[in-house]
Parts: structure tokens; sequence; C-alpha cells
């Protein structure tokens, strides 16, 4: 009775480390590349050049508050990643943009998808610092991870903070060839 009681024990502790496995594999991570099927059936790759050099309408000017979120967000690169994590110790995606704008009064939602739902949708040439940017790391067109705008160049290339699977909370161009391909859209929550 004791070895039938452990052998069903050590089963559902392998399936529960199966599913916070799988579940780390959709968010917040990286996946060799994104891709969406046509009409006719075809795989095509999803926006690749599309987002380099754009011709941004930032006028360079931030807010106070903006200014803070970024303050904020910037004192935490470096911290590694954690799936579910929510503090300095780690942090997973939604969970580093929650922290930061929680620490400026606003409350965001916990997951990427429903932050994904909040604010204002904006075109990419209309963001600024502070906006949020959806990606589908996964694959197909289903939000699994978000990184806050951090800065847009001369050039018209947008950088973000985001907490990374791999580097932790790091600050990334949606000119690298990945973060291109796997980009959704943008929001404007503030």
């Amino acid at each position: 009775m004791t070895a039938r009681l452990l052998s069903n024990t050590t089963r559902w502790n392998k399936i529960f480390i199966l599913l916070i496995a799988s579940s780390v594999a959709v968010s917040c991570g990286s996946s060799k590349g994104v891709a969406s099927k046509n009409k006719s059936g075809n795989k095509t790759v999803a926006k690749s050049e599309n987002l380099r050099n754009l011709d941004s309408k930032f006028d360079g000017k931030v807010s106070k508050s903006i200014s803070s979120i970024l303050k904020d967000a910037e004192k935490y690169i470096g911290t590694p990643y954690k799936f579910g994590g929510n503090t300095s110790s780690g942090f997973d995606c939604s969970g580093f943009t929650v922290k930061v704008f929680d620490e400026n009064d606003y409350q965001l939602p916990r997951r990427s998808s429903d932050q994904a739902e909040a604010g204002n949708k904006i075109d990419i040439r209309d963001v600024k610092p502070g906006d949020l940017l959806f990606f589908a790391t996964a694959g197909g067109s289903r939000v699994s991870h978000v990184g806050i705008v951090h800065d847009i160049g001369g050039d018209g290339e947008v950088k973000f903070i985001h907490a990374s699977t791999s580097k932790g909370v790091i600050i990334s161009s949606l000119n690298e060839k990945y973060w291109n391909k796997a980009y959704l859209h943008a929001r404007r929550v503030l």
C-alpha cells in the first residue's frame, strides 16, 4: 500500500514538473522563429524587416511619470528570469511589467495576454517610452511576452526593457531579427 501511494505521488510530481516546464516554454520564452499560414496554407514568415528604422513620430520628450517608470525598470537590469517571479530575486516578463508599473501606482493585469488588452492599441510608429510591446515567442499569434519601450533612436530604432528567459532583465531592440519576427502589437496604458 505504501509503495503504491509513493508511486502515485511520484507520478503526480512528474506531471506537475512537466506542466511547469511546458508553461515556461510558452511564457516569456524564446523560439527559433514565428510563422503563420497564409490563405493558401503555405507557411510564411511573419513581419521581419518591416520594423527596422521606422519613421517614428516620437519627439524625444518624456513625462516625469514615464521617466520614473523607466528608472525603476532600469534598476532591475541583470535580475535573473524566474517563472512566475515578480520580485527583485527574479522576474518573468509580465511579473516585471507588473512590478515596475505597481511601483508607480499603476496596476496591470498579471498575465501578458491580459496586459495585451489593457489601454489602447497603437501603431508601432506612434510608440514612445513607457508603452508596452507584445510578442508571440511560441509561434502563431498568441501573446506570450511583453516588454516596456525604453527609448527610440534617431533612426527610429525601438529599444525595450524586458525579462528574457535566457538573460533576465535586459534591453533589446526591435531591430534584432528574433524580436522583429515575434512582434505582434503595441499598447499605451498611461
